[in-house]
């Protein structure tokens, strides 16, 4: 208490070098109903380890993903991550490394990066790819944006079911871009309208199924738009061709090396056309020799604000998602070309083990026949989806899936996924809908 008059008094000298009688003048243009009317609804403060019981009681209430009872996809999946990711990814000198903004003596950050990139553009059939973006759906968003400054067109068209949260995002952004729009049809090419900037296309879509190109980019190209294919399952171009027809191939990177971690820091990928570069968001790494003929390798192109004048920077990405970059480039690398595919094979062969149980059940049906890792399945009429998950989760400690409208649910399978898991969600499902 003896401190206290020393205290006042600096108070006092703050406020009155900031012009201001009282505390209470800093805050009048925040509105009166915005402030807390009496004591917040808060608990009362606690000791450290108090707050570590309850963090760790909270904990408890959640169904870990390893109980082999966890079937939850729709953009985010469970895929094993080798412990070697993580001790790499934890050395010091990756850890600490920030964005090189200096590249010239960011040499490691630059190589793995250089090598993140050639991997995107190898496994998607794309001629470049930049060092990452935030996730799967600012990805797209931004794929539509540059599809709009390279047509000079305002308007973009969702071809397929494209995953909810990404078309959220892109109309986000175009609620921002005075005179820009969106529609959707129905995987019908022949309604693409004139004026149209690009055509987004899913595969596998948010439903599961896989899908062709041709088509799209005969008709893209008779309309003047882009072809933009998006990927939230990346392990799938293990198995499906590569989406060699697009313009732009965007989405998420999670499934290698990124663990679920409650829906982030995740890793969002960009490739497209070498013609494209310049109007690419982020950055573009690339490898060349020094004075003495050594390799070294340089930040290539950066058409960000923080590099060049305002107005012709191509986004307003701030930073790469570095670090789960380089657990992705180990391991793909760890993986090679071979396992990779040997990867994609795996998860296709557990979800046709877990499609061959879910449809014994009776009333049961797919809405997509053909699928990799995620199927959709409609229960009998009157069974209401969300219910039917929820009752899974709070009876047998089950999570059965995404509830992707009344009656479907998005149920995914990965290498992960065990045959005693498979029965286990067999058996409690057919007691639930007899």
């Amino acid at each position: 208490m003896r401190y206290l008059p020393q205290t006042q008094k600096a108070r006092t000298e703050m406020l009155e070098s900031v012009g201001v009688s009282n505390v209470d003048e800093l805050f009048v243009q925040v509105p009166k109903k915005a402030f807390i009317k009496g004591k917040a609804d808060l608990p009362d403060h606690q000791g450290e380890l108090e707050i570590e019981r309850q963090m760790l009681s909270y904990a408890n209430q959640n169904i870990n993903a390893q109980s082999n009872r966890f079937f939850l996809g729709a953009g985010v999946y469970y895929h094993h991550v080798p412990s070697s990711v993580d001790h790499i990814i934890q050395r010091s000198e990756f850890l600490t490394a920030y964005t090189p903004y200096q590249p010239e003596i960011a040499q490691g950050t630059l190589q793995y990066l250089f090598e993140f990139q050639s991997f995107i553009a190898l496994i998607t059939g794309q001629e470049v790819a930049n060092a990452s973006l935030y996730d799967g759906a600012t990805s797209m968003a931004e794929a539509g944006l540059m599809a709009m400054r390279i047509t000079k067109r305002n308007k973009v068209c969702f071809g397929n079911d494209i995953h909810p949260q990404y078309t959220e995002v892109m109309e986000t952004y175009l609620r921002n871009n005075e005179g820009t729009s969106s529609y959707s049809i129905s995987e019908d090419p022949s309604k693409i309208e004139d004026g149209t900037a690009c055509v987004f296309i899913q595969s596998p879509d948010f439903y599961g199924k896989p899908h062709g190109y041709d088509e799209w980019r005969k008709t893209c190209d008779e309309k003047g738009a882009l072809l933009v294919v998006v990927i939230n399952e990346i392990v799938s171009l293990g198995m499906l061709p590569p989406p060699e027809q697009a313009d732009i191939v965007c989405g998420e990177a999670q499934s290698i090396g990124v663990a679920m971690s409650y829906g982030g820091p995740h890793l969002g990928f960009f490739a497209c056309r070498e013609k494209f570069i310049r109007q690419m968001p982020g950055r573009v790494c690339g490898e060349t020799v020094d004075a003495d003929g050594k390799r070294g390798y340089v930040l290539t192109l950066s058409t960000r604000e923080q590099h060049i004048r305002r107005e012709k920077a191509t986004s307003n990405i701030c930073t790469n998602q570095g670090l789960c970059a380089l657990a992705f480039t180990v391991h793909m690398s760890l993986l090679g070309e071979d396992g990779f595919k040997q990867l994609a094979a795996l998860n296709h062969e557990k979800a046709c083990d877990l499609t061959d149980k879910l449809t014994s059940i009776k009333g049961i049906t797919l809405k997509n026949e053909n699928f990799f890792n995620e199927i959709a399945v409609q229960l009998p009429k009157g069974k209401n989806a969300g219910d039917i998950v929820q009752q899974l989760a709070d009876e047998q400690g089950i999570i059965a899936g995404y509830p992707a409208d009344d009656n479907t649910i998005l149920i995914t399978a990965t290498e992960i996924t065990t045959e005693n898991g498979i029965d286990t969600l067999t058996i409690a499902l057919k007691e639930i809908l007899k």
